[in-house]
């Protein structure tokens, strides 16, 4: 039996059928049986630290405006310090409601032609529009099972417009923790180039290779950080996005005034149940990261097992995050996310992150969910089989 500090990660949370039925993620299908694998936050309780962390909050009930404390500005340049040997500064920290508005202000503070490299999360492509900014895409490379950078593509994608490169470290949905060699050579892309480079790290702490650690771009040297926006968040990590909680560490003064010019009038302050999870999770919750990531390391061997056993589909090693990236192209499926949907499990399309014909599966979920998810995987695999070799009509 689990007790508070041992949660049960396998404990299935019913979260279409509560008396709170404001789950973007299960709303999606409200009143039907589809499982919902596909929007990254995860079916697992959040830490109990940080739950008691906001009932002593919710106890005082005064919500008035709010500003981070010096705890937990501590908590956070302790947690980087002692985490990645990251030291920062207080005032290099700048809060934010999200993650994706930062990569909006990112856009705004540098202006200029934005680069990045796909699939990647959608907001990489919609925030330099919504900015207005110009958008340069470069595809990844798969070679051998693996994913990695088109370095002359990159190349050749920049203009002397160009200003900003956007990157995803580890990367979302591709499951890339970048090697030490490749974070090297893009500092020196962005050096040679004069880029800022905005790095979104939010998966940063959700590192399922246990031979690798993750390393702050920003900490390969002072060059680098000081042409760097580093956004990070709790969110991921302990499944509290609800919350609303993210900041980012922008060394340089100069940068740092231009990106809170760029909130102005625009971004509300994060709100204080935010910041007090966000304390909470990281300066409590070492047990419950440390028995998260063996779940997610099981669940991840668990997708990879069911997909290598499965004709006309594969993934490519999950490295970091609770994302799989599945390759379903050889089913020619017209709609794979519709095909899958069909069969009961609703999965992330491909072509949102700029990629059609993959699929990208969330695995931060109990074991008996994510069994009876692959055993529907299964099904759907078969039933576009049965389609692909029934004989014309």
């Amino acid at each position: 039996m689990s007790t508070k500090h041992e949660p049960d990660f396998d404990r299935v949370i019913d979260r279409r059928n509560c008396a709170f039925p404001d789950s973007v993620k299960w709303n999606r299908h409200a009143g039907s049986d589809v499982l919902p694998l596909w929007v990254a936050d995860m079916d697992f309780a959040a830490p109990p630290a940080v739950v008691d962390a906001l009932r002593r909050r919710v106890d005082q009930g005064v919500f008035g405006y709010t500003e981070p404390w010096p705890a937990l500005t501590r908590a956070v340049t302790g947690h980087l310090a002692q985490s990645y040997g990251w030291h920062v500064e207080a005032d290099w920290l700048v809060w934010l409601p999200g993650l994706v508005t930062g990569l909006n202000l990112a856009c705004r503070a540098v202006g200029g032609e934005v680069l990045t490299a796909t699939p990647v999360y959608p907001p990489f492509m919609s925030a330099p529009h919504h900015s207005g900014c110009s958008l340069l895409t470069v595809p990844l490379l798969l070679e051998g099972g693996r994913w990695g950078w088109d370095w002359a593509a990159l190349a050749a994608a920049v203009t002397p417009q160009t200003r900003l490169l956007l990157l995803c470290h580890p990367h979302n949905p591709v499951g890339r923790a970048w090697d030490d060699d490749e974070l090297e050579r893009l500092a020196a892309f962005c050096r040679e180039r004069d880029l800022v480079l905005c790095s979104d790290e939010i998966h940063c702490d959700l590192i399922l290779d246990e031979a690798k650690r993750h390393r702050p771009i920003a900490m390969l040297d002072a060059a680098m950080a000081r042409r760097s926006i580093t956004l990070m968040a709790p969110s991921k990590t302990f499944n509290i996005p609800g919350l609303g909680c993210s900041f980012a560490v922008i060394p340089d003064p100069a940068l740092r005034r231009a990106f809170v010019r760029a909130m102005a009038g625009i971004v509300p302050h994060v709100n204080v149940l935010g910041l007090a999870a966000c304390e909470a999770a990281l300066t409590q919750c070492a047990a419950w990261h440390r028995t998260l990531l063996r779940v997610l390391r099981r669940n991840r061997d668990r997708v990879t097992q069911a997909i290598a056993a499965l004709p006309g589909v594969s993934m490519t090693p999950v490295e970091a995050t609770y994302l799989a990236w599945i390759d379903v192209r050889a089913l020619a499926l017209t709609s794979p996310q519709r095909h899958f949907e069909a069969h009961g499990l609703c999965l992330s399309d491909g072509a949102d992150f700029g990629a059609a014909g993959w699929l990208r599966l969330n695995f931060g979920c109990p074991l008996p969910t994510l069994d009876e998810a692959l055993r529907r995987f299964s099904l759907a695999v078969d039933a576009a089989g049965r389609v692909e070799q029934s004989p014309a009509r």
